[in-house]
């Protein structure tokens, strides 16, 4: 408020006031009279009236719970698929279900480690040792030997820095995103990720800026939009950072990404590159190291790659690769890493046995590869199915040529074919997905997935019982 010395008179008063800027006054005005409001102003609580008893059960019996789960239709495909709650063997190249053996073409065993003897041997040594769990996250306790172990492998293996190990497959791509792609950070990824990709997504609350499947024309578009931008607006542009993130190999198409050009990308438009190599470990390049050797790129210009134990070694869990600074990171900040339990030690074991069979036998790569090339030939003219994928690929969807109007139908009628060839003791299955939870839901399939120590004969088998099955059904 204006100082007024004590000699002033009321002339002098009025004169300073007079002098004084108008907002200046104004501003004074205003603070008086809300000074005089905040002393004899009461504060005024709500009216809130009291519900009678009778209100309260009327209120109580019109209330209905949201239910847990959405309805499913009774003639949901899914639960009409054959289920073989009996399984009474290995889940390996042949299984036993319900007392019958039937040739197992559902199950991503690509490499048939499972059931393999030196595998099962080291694991029941480990257990006499360790026992079969950790009962704690890496971060207390719950790490032993076996985990740095089995980190060195896999670092030596991929040529890179350092490795971390997570306990489930699904929780590593979706911890690892979220470890350093936050808030105000951008994305660009493809429509076609795996589900366990997209939970990563969702996490990081970034901006999420999708592409064509595999279409590096309209990812280009993106990301020539997000440079436009960030030239409009340079300050928001500093503290922003941009992942691009895609999988070596897509499990819900079974093709492979065009690496070469995603590295042009990557450079060109400053992004840091992701890929999630669950399935192309142990699947793509002369040692199966993935992508980055099949297309002889240089694993040092992806900045993360993931991975899952889950497929082709056969056990459980998933790891995490690239330099050291980068993969300590997710050490404190891997949801995954910090909050689960560790990876049992016997599995780690499993997996490490698995990994030095891989390395010392690449013969099993070459025969997986030309198990799925001949099954790609063989299936390319299909009455009423198209095939989908790379014929590089252990992993092929067989589609509908003319889909139903209906998603239900069509998945009704790859059901059917399913059905028809489990009579030829072969089992595939329709491909499922979380439909309501899916950002972009993969058309209906039926999904294959190659073995490499398939005999010709037993190639054979599951395509004469594709082709027996759609002549009955397309019939």
């Amino acid at each position: 408020m204006t100082y007024i010395p004590a000699t002033w008179n009321i002339s002098e008063l009025v004169q300073g006031i007079y002098q004084a800027p108008i907002y200046h006054s104004l501003f004074e005005v205003l603070l008086i009279i809300w000074i005089i409001r905040l002393l004899f102003v009461k504060s005024s609580k709500p009216h809130r009236s009291e519900l009678s008893e009778q209100e309260k059960e009327e209120l109580i019996q019109e209330w209905k719970p949201q239910p847990l789960v959405p309805d499913t239709p009774e003639d949901d495909p899914g639960l009409q698929a054959f289920i073989g709650n009996n399984v009474t063997s290995k889940i390996a190249k042949l299984v036993t279900i319900n007392g019958e053996e039937y040739l197992n073409m559902a199950s991503m065993n690509f490499l048939n480690m499972i059931g393999d003897q030196d595998i099962e041997n080291a694991a029941v040594q480990c257990i006499g040792k360790y026992g079969v769990g950790s009962c704690g996250p890496r971060g207390f306790y719950g790490t032993v030997d076996v985990h740095l172990e089995l980190e060195e492998e896999l670092a030596r293996f991929m040529e890179c820095e350092e490795a971390a190990l997570y306990s489930y497959g699904f929780a590593t791509i979706a911890s690892a995103i979220p470890a350093y792609s936050k808030r105000t950070d951008v994305i660009f990824c493809d429509e076609g990720v795996s589900f366990a990709i997209q939970k990563g997504l969702q996490a990081s609350r970034s901006k999420l800026m999708f592409f064509k499947h595999n279409d590096m024309d309209d990812l280009e578009r993106l990301l020539k939009e997000q440079e436009r931008d960030d030239i409009k607006i340079p300050k928001k542009a500093g503290a922003t950072r941009r992942f691009l993130v895609v999988e070596g190999l897509y499990v819900n198409f079974g093709d492979i990404c065009p690496l070469k050009k995603l590295v042009d990308f990557k450079y060109k438009y400053k992004v840091r590159l992701f890929i999630d190599e669950s399935i192309s470990f142990g699947v793509l390049g002369a040692t199966g190291k993935g992508v980055t050797e099949h297309f002889g790129v240089d694993v040092n210009d992806i900045d993360l790659i993931t991975a899952s134990l889950e497929y082709s070694l056969g056990s459980i869990g998933g790891f995490a690769i690239g330099s050291k600074f980068v993969v300590d990171h997710q050490r404190l900040s891997g949801l995954g890493y910090c909050f689960s339990a560790s990876l049992p030690p016997m599995l780690a074991v499993a997996a490490k046995e698995a990994l030095h069979k891989m390395e010392n036998n690449p013969s099993i790569l070459e025969n997986l590869r030309q198990k799925c090339q001949s099954l790609y030939d063989q299936l390319a003219n299909l009455n009423g199915l198209e095939i989908t994928g790379d014929s590089m690929s252990p992993i092929l969807h067989l589609r509908l040529a003319k889909p139903c109007q209906e998603r239900k139908d069509s998945l009704a009628k790859l059901q059917q074919i399913v059905d028809k060839v489990r009579e030829s003791s072969v089992i595939l299955t329709v491909a499922r997905y979380l439909d309501q939870e899916e950002l972009f839901l993969p058309p209906p399939s039926v999904r294959l997935a190659v073995n490499c120590d398939l005999s010709d004969s037993e190639v054979g088998k599951v395509v004469e019982g594709l082709k027996r099955a759609c002549h009955e059904v397309f019939a």
